[in-house]
């Protein structure tokens, strides 16, 4: 199978190309890109297109696109939602709709791993995998919030992600160890995400939609 991979979950976008042998081509952006400006609306495209260029395939060839569908930003969201439907309906393929938090816990060492995309008002979202599997369901928590639960439940998880880098000092003053700030553990990658997709059923474009987790920071007056 030949999938077509993106996320836009943090201010990076990560693109790649799942090939039927089960090679990898892909766009992965530096981790401190992750500290910058999103800027999904010019890098998504020339990611998707850079990947494709170098896999030698187009649209036609693909069997599927899979999305990150968060949680994280609301725009980055959109924009990779929107860009997997639009992509999809062109070739008339199906979406694969991945947990953005499953796709970076799937980088994490074996074991417990704590997956935190910055959720901005000083909260992050998180779930908890042990050994692939998830443990706990997606959550957004403040730092504290996060410490205490981690306290009741007697574990000390391995924590990646941006989120992770925001609140390092507070994370690991909760017994929490958190990949080296350089580490590319923290950027979620596109591979992985087309690997999950493997297991999950096709979708129709139009059924394919953002996990926000919660309600957006803007609201209409």
């Amino acid at each position: 199978m030949r999938i077509l991979g993106l996320d836009t979950s943090t201010a990076a976008s990560s693109a790649a190309i799942l090939q039927p042998d089960g090679t990898i081509v892909e766009q992965t952006p530096p981790v401190e890109r992750l500290a910058g400006r999103p800027g999904h609306a010019r890098e998504l495209l020339p990611a998707i297109d850079g990947v494709m260029r170098r896999a030698g395939v187009t649209v036609a060839d693909l069997d599927a696109i899979a999305v990150g569908l968060g949680p994280g930003t609301f725009t980055g969201l959109r924009i990779g939602v929107a860009t997997a439907r639009a992509l999809a309906k062109a070739g008339g393929l199906p979406v694969r709709g991945v947990s953005s938090l499953a796709a970076l816990a799937a980088g994490l060492p074996s074991g417990s791993g704590l997956p935190l995309i910055d959720a901005k008002r000083a909260e992050v979202y998180g779930a908890l995998y042990d050994a692939g599997s998830q443990v706990w369901p997606a959550f957004a928590l403040t730092v504290a919030a996060l410490a205490r639960r981690l306290a009741d439940a007697g574990t000390t998880p391995f924590a990646a992600g941006n989120g992770s880098l925001r609140f390092r000092e507070e994370l690991e003053e909760a017994g929490v160890e958190v990949a080296h700030p350089g580490s590319p553990l923290h950027v979620v990658s596109a591979a992985h995400l087309c690997r999950l997709a493997l297991q999950i059923p096709d979708s129709a474009p139009e059924r394919v939609v953002p996990n926000y987790l919660r309600d957006p920071d803007a609201a209409p007056r």
